[in-house]
């Protein structure tokens, strides 16, 4: 009877064992996911300011000219 806990004992430490390998695996896909993420957003929020300097400048040209033309009139 011991012989055959200590089997099943040795069976389910082998199991979690082999969970937990599985598991590490998982967070080190999901840590790599996450640098990924990361560096993208790092990327879209530059672009992202970017854009808007881009946006603010043309704004600021379109205003000068209808100032301009006002102006005329």
């Amino acid at each position: 009877m011991s012989l055959e806990l200590l089997s099943q004992l040795e069976t389910k430490i082998q199991a979690t064992l082999e969970n937990i390998e599985l598991l590490k695996m998982e967070l080190e896909e999901e840590k790599q996911k996450n640098e990924d993420l990361v560096k993208q957003q790092q990327e879209l929020t530059q672009k992202n300011q970017q854009l808007q300097q881009d946006l603010n400048s043309w704004s600021d040209k379109v205003n000068g000219l209808v100032g301009l033309l006002n102006s005329e009139m």
